[in-house]
Order: structure tokens, then C-alpha cells, then sequence
């Protein structure tokens, strides 16, 4: 069982720990929040991080990077101190409790999952996004490929929060980008039948086709 470390060679030895081929935990501590407000960005509960943010960076992110190349993380794991100050000043923060297993990964949902969010932008989409792109191409490419438990678009570099977690849930993809809300989610019409789907994304790179180092 691991502690919180308290000092920093804890913390780089925290930081190293390998959650998937591509991912060291190092890569979801950062914070513009702590870092400009002098709140450690350290989870309470490190195991049940590891775990959370393992099944985050295997199921979902490893098959981003084998399709798209690198791929860039915006926000990862947030401690309920800097999820709570980032609420309260109106930082983009939704409430601690109900982000538990979402972007805070040391806490469990109120159903008592395990999960864990990350914003990822995709800079091979991006060049794609800014010349005018329909950022609904990508959103129906996660949709057919991998098994989420919520997507949340953004504008900005048409970034996207993307969640894992233990157990059945309803999958379901919203965004800020209009049209705005729900694109789609699990129990409704996909409102666009596969055959139009699939012409959305037709020249995106094969699934998992890039036989990385």
C-alpha cells in the first residue's frame, strides 16, 4: 500500500510509477491551479490512482497514440483541494463530488466506482479542427472505437474530456462545440446510421495501424 509521499524524492518515485506503454503518472499530475496557487497536486489515495488511471491509459489512450501518433494531455488528475479551488474561483471545475472517478481518480463515485478522466487533444485532428473541420468526425470515430464511459467536447483545439470507469454505464458523448449537448448516448437513436458515420471519418488513420517503438 502506498502512502502520500511527503517529500520529493517520494514524489519522483510517485511520478515514475508506469501506467501503461506510453504513460508515466508524471504526465497527469500537472495543475495550472496548483501550480499558481501553491496546492500540492498529489492524490490521498495513490493505489487507488494507479488503478484508475492504468485502466484510463490502456483502454483508451494507448489506442488513441496507435492510431494518431502523440497526443497531448491538457488536464488529468485533480486533488479535491485543487478541484474544490478551481469550483469555487469558476476554473472549469465541476463540483468535487461529482467529478469523484472522473478528473479526481483517488475517489470513487457515489456508486462506488473506480475511474479516471483526462482532457486529451489530438494534434493530428487539430490542424484537421482549424481549417474547418466538423469536430463531430472525431466524436463518431471515439464513438465506434472505444469504450468510454463519457466524452465532453471543447472549442479550443477541439480538446475533449475522456472518462473511463469500472462496471456498466451508459456511454454518452456531449459537447460545448454546437451543436451543443448530447451527440449521442448509449440508450438513444445514434441518429446517424453506421454507414454515415463511418463517411465521416473515412480518411482518419487505421485503427491502432501505427506500430510504435
Amino acid at each position: 500500500m502506498r502512502r502520500k509521499p511527503t517529500s520529493v524524492p517520494g514524489l519522483d518515485d510517485l511520478g515514475r510509477v508506469r501506467l501503461s506503454r506510453h504513460f508515466f503518472l508524471r504526465d497527469f499530475l500537472h495543475s495550472e491551479i496548483a501550480d499558481l496557487n501553491g496546492i500540492p497536486n498529489v492524490p490521498d489515495d495513490p493505489d487507488l490512482a494507479i488503478a484508475a488511471g492504468r485502466a484510463l491509459c490502456e483502454t483508451l489512450l494507448e489506442p488513441l497514440c496507435e492510431t494518431f501518433g502523440p497526443i497531448t494531455i491538457r488536464s488529468g488528475l485533480r486533488t479535491v483541494a485543487v478541484n474544490d479551488l478551481g469550483n469555487a474561483r469558476g476554473w472549469s471545475c465541476a463540483r468535487s463530488e461529482s467529478d469523484f472517478a472522473g478528473h479526481i481518480w483517488d475517489r470513487r463515485d457515489a456508486a462506488g466506482r473506480m475511474g479516471a478522466t483526462a482532457t486529451v487533444v489530438i494534434p493530428w485532428f487539430v490542424d484537421r479542427y482549424e481549417a474547418g473541420r466538423d469536430w463531430r468526425d472525431l466524436g463518431w470515430w471515439l464513438w465506434d472505437h472505444l469504450e468510454f464511459h463519457e466524452v465532453w467536447f471543447f472549442p479550443k483545439l477541439a480538446a475533449f474530456n475522456l472518462t473511463w470507469k469500472e462496471g456498466p454505464a451508459a456511454k454518452r458523448l456531449l459537447s460545448y462545440i454546437a451543436p451543443k449537448r448530447y451527440l449521442v448516448r448509449e440508450s438513444a437513436d445514434p441518429g446517424e446510421v453506421e454507414i454515415q458515420r463511418r463517411a465521416r471519418y473515412a480518411d482518419f488513420p487505421r485503427f491502432r495501424g501505427l506500430d510504435l517503438p
